[in-house]
């Protein structure tokens, strides 16, 4: 029975309901350990009507969590085809559409339930995030409960919860009031003296005490609370020796003990002595027979009085009874045999179960699972062979550099490995290693050692026969180089690892070195780069390289807003942001709308630029590596606006700018320092930020860069002659550089930069200077410009031509904002409504417009975001919640 649950217990079974008219949800339901989350979602399920089906899984408290744990638990529930997929631990990439297609055929409502995923895997928390995206156009209610108390601002579920859709509800479960606690006391004929003080109402706690013959046992601090613990070796120590002896070998399992495991721990009375525990309330059966404690709490409790001498025993015990598991469960017990294993201190059983759990892990995506099961084989790396050894730190090397922060210890461990590899004369490993050392430096800033590593990574390679292995030093070393504008090198080394990569057939070399060649010639306007990237993106999105196609993306579309191709630029953006939204490539998909940002920024259309740039910015959980580009965009609109937080927004950008070491990042936030002092009349503090990028590295700038430095270092007055590389600027730059503001205007206009073309305008003097601020004043205006305008409103005083000028205008300016993606406010309305799961036919009743006219706009709404699908519309909504507001008058 349950007390106070009633509101918890009715939000559930409405947004059940919710869920079978087609609008699914998430619910994450938190509270402490012993709270009644068990309880409640029991409850919940057994009252769900007919055409509800429920998967229950759950995470257990492993050394290493088991890869997708509760996928793995609710397997035979959802079909051989994801049976199967499972048991080949298929890659996500396959492994999450299909349990989607699986749950969107099934004829019934589904009902989700991951217990604990305060234990899960990463995995299993992808695929939380995963599905929670696409809910809210599924007929599926997805339940995720966690122990709050377990959860700290840096567990890396709080990152999962905060990228769950707004619409997720969030139910907290409180503990019962002491009236609730008098009442279970009188149920159970004892005192109700002093217990809802020593259980705070905790559920468990009441009952445990209740169902032990200690009214309010003392206690001493300790990790289980020490009336629990107490009241648990009280009922323990009233039980017959077998039932005892049940409990506590069930004890060393977390989770659940399957029937076939109990049996072969606790020979013939398995049975009998299992449901007298069941009778006596300690166990609990599931609906596949499988045993385990009521709760966690009592399961510890249990094995804290088991000293550790037996507890290493037992852990022995089950992992050797785990390799006679049945032959379809090996691949899934491998995670609970490494933990038992680890637990019983056996080397040689870690040394031979952890790599394969870490591969198992790797490929369901589950990198952090990966490296901690590796870190457990390195304990007994000193009793492995030298080639053993020498694998486990490469492979905890890498798992680690995908799924931990790049340290030292990563650094370290490659070194291990390649010192190792030395030692064994295996060369191609230690080219390898080489090679691999030097992406991990350069990620860290260091070019010029991870140079250095590569190089000596191609004098190894190169001394044996041609591999894959030095394809992708080859294409790595051609990376490096583009890194840094080394155009020439970089196309000699791309064009090698290609033409050895087709001699392999190794198609991935090939996608990356076509990525790298083709990046050094757009940024440089060589002919034949746009089709070696267009090439590299094909293949990339055939083969399912997905971070690859992002990359190539990215490259694509820095390119084409650098060099203000903004068609190409329109295209690649929106193909770029729907895909890597679509396969949840979160960290490439913010980065890359920090750039539409930029490109609406060039384009003079400032609000919609903040809007979009203060989207991504917002999103706290976001490295600053990825919300820089943002970041920059919203420091530099707000300097064009006039808003008084645009300094500090600057400020902050090149904090992070500096912090990465790109000048490429450096110099777009100096520059907007520049503009910022220039628009305030103080050539002074303009002229600092101009001379740091100077001494920058120039040679590694592009062309329309050089030119902004060459620019402002004119408009600025700087003394000093304009460095030499600047006189690559391109035609808009050259033309004001050469005196005629006026061929730079129209070039500007021509490309589509308002605010370029009315600042040059600025530039005019003469007989014409009246008329031509004129102009430049109702441009800056019309975009909101406000600091520009009034700069070229007191040019024009200084210069007497004030009278010519336009009235200035007063209070807010009335142009009007645009959507980013050109919806008209009909078609957001729909958008909004989409996003709320409406069908067509519900937002033709809401909108009183006929059906047709609906499908009109909905078409429209899905052309102009790129989506092909409602569900291609949450998932763009998720990652750009901005959409929906902006635009608004």
């Amino acid at each position: 029975m349950l007390i106070e649950r009633e509101e918890p217990l009715d939000r559930l079974i409405d947004l059940a309901r919710r869920a079978a008219e087609g609008h699914g949800g998430t619910i994450v339901l938190g509270g402490e350990a012993g709270i009644g989350k068990t309880a409640l979602l029991q409850e919940f399920t057994r009252r769900l009507g007919p055409g509800h089906r429920v998967l229950w899984g759950g995470s257990e408290a492993l050394f290493t969590p088991r890869a997708l744990g509760p996928l793995q638990d609710m397997a035979h529930a959802l079909g051989a085809r994801m049976a199967a997929l499972l048991d080949q631990t298929a890659a996500p990439e396959r492994l999450f559409p299909a349990l989607l297609n699986t749950l969107q055929e099934l004829p019934e409502t589904a009902v989700l339930v991951f217990e604990d995923v305060h234990w899960a895997d990463n995995a299993t928390l992808d695929l939380m995030k995963y599905l929670g995206r696409r809910m809210p156009v599924l007929r599926v209610l997805l339940v995720l409960s966690y122990r709050s108390d377990e959860v700290g601002p840096d567990h890396p579920l709080r990152q999962v919860l905060g990228d769950l859709p707004a619409t997720a509800v969030r139910l907290a479960m409180q503990p019962l009031s002491p009236e609730a606690v008098a009442a279970l006391a009188r149920q159970a004929g004892r005192s109700a003296a002093e217990l809802h003080r020593i259980t705070a109402g905790n559920p468990f706690f009441v009952t445990e005490l209740l169902a032990s013959q200690d009214a309010a046992p003392a206690g001493i601090p300790g990790n289980i609370p020490a009336s629990i613990r107490d009241a648990v070796w009280s009922r323990l120590s009233r039980l017959a020796p077998e039932e005892r002896e049940a409990l506590e070998t069930i004890s060393i399992v977390p989770g659940s003990v399957e029937p076939w495991l109990a049996r072969t721990l606790l020979g013939a009375r398995a049975d009998a002595a299992v449901d007298r525990c069941i009778g006596r309330g300690m166990l609990l059966r599931d609906g596949q027979g499988a045993v385990g404690f009521r709760h966690e709490l009592a399961r510890l409790a249990t094995l804290d009085q088991l000293s550790p001498a037996v507890q290493q025993a037992l852990h022995a015990r089950v992992e050797a009874a785990m390799a006679y598991a049945p032959t379809a469960l090996a691949g899934a017990l491998l995670p609970r045999q490494v933990h038992h294993a680890a637990a019983a201190d056996d080397g040689a059983r870690v040394l031979d179960l952890a790599p394969q759990a870490a591969a198992q892990a790797s490929r369901l995506g589950a990198h952090h699972q990966a490296a901690a099961h590796l870190a457990t084989a390195l304990r007994y790396a000193g009793e492995a062979p030298k080639a053993v050894a020498a694998q486990l730190h490469e492979d905890w090397a890498n798992e680690a550099g995908l799924a931990l922060r790049i340290d030292d210890t990563v650094i370290e461990a490659r070194q291990h490995a390649i010192a190792l590899w030395r030692e064994l004369g295996r060369m191609d490993k230690v080219g390898l290693n080489l090679r691999a050392l030097a992406r991990l430096l350069w990620s860290r800033g260091e070019v010029r050692q991870a140079g250095d590593c590569v190089d000596e990574a191609l004098r190894e390679l190169e001394r044996l026969p041609p591999g894959p292995e030095l394809a992708m030093a080859c294409s790595v070393r051609s990376q490096l180089h583009m890194q840094q504008s080394h155009v020439d090198e970089a196309v000699e080394w791309g064009e090698r690892a290609i033409a050895l990569a087709d001699r392999l057939g190794d198609v991935e070399t090939r996608v990356h070195a076509l990525n790298n060649v083709a990046t050094a010639l757009l940024f440089v306007d060589r002919p034949g780069g746009l089709e070696m990237m267009e090439e590299s993106l094909a293949l990339a999105l055939e083969h399912g390289f997905h971070e690859h196609a992002a990359r190539a993306y990215m490259n694509l579309a820095e390119y084409a807003v650098v060099f203000k191709d903004f068609a190409l630029a329109e295209r690649v953006l929106a193909e770029g942001i729907a895909f890597e939204t679509r396969h949840d490539l979160d960290a490439w998909t913010h980065y890359q709308v920090g750039w539409q940002a930029r490109l609406r920024l060039e384009q003079g259309r400032f609000r919609e630029a903040e809007s979009i740039a203060g989207g991504v910015v917002g999103l706290d959980l976001l490295a600053p590596t990825i919300r820089l580009p943002a970041l920059i965009v919203l420091g530099r609109v707000r300097t064009r606006l006039g808003d008084a937080d645009a300094p500090a927004l600057l400020q902050q950008a090149l904090r992070h700018a500096l912090e990465t070491g790109d000048l490429h990042l450096i110099a777009p936030v100096r520059f907007a320092l520049a503009e910022a002092a220039w628009l305030a009349g103080d050539l002074d503090a303009a002229r600092e930020p101009l001379a740091a990028v100077a001494a920058m590295d120039l040679d590694s700038f592009d062309p329309w860069a050089l030119g902004e430095l060459a620019v402002w270092w004119r408009r600025c007055e700087m003394t000093a002659p304009l460095p030499p590389a600047t006189k690559r600027a391109p035609a808009p730059r050259a033309a004001e550089l050469a005196g005629d503001p006026a061929a730079a205007a129209a070039e500007w206009t021509r490309l589509g930069l308002p605010y370029e073309a009315a600042l040059a305008l600025t530039q005019l003097r003469g007989s014409e200077a009246g008329l031509t601020l004129a102009r430049a004043v109702a441009m800056l205006e019309e975009i909101e410009a406000r600091p520009a305008a009034q700069l070229a409103r007191r040019t024009a005083q200084r210069l007497g031509v004030a009278d010519q000028l336009p009235r200035a205008r007063r209070g807010p300016y009335a142009a009007a904002r645009r959507h980013p993606l050109g919806l008209t406010q009909r078609e957001l309305q729909v958008l909004r409504l989409l996003a709320q799961g409406m069908g067509n036919q519900d937002i033709a009743r809401r909108l009183v417009r006929s059906p047709r006219t609906v499908e009109h706009h909905v078409s429209a709404v899905l052309g102009k975001l790129n989506a092909s699908s409602r569900m291609d519309v949450v998932l763009r909504l998720h990652s750009e919640p901005w959409l929906l507001s902006a635009g608004e008058n």
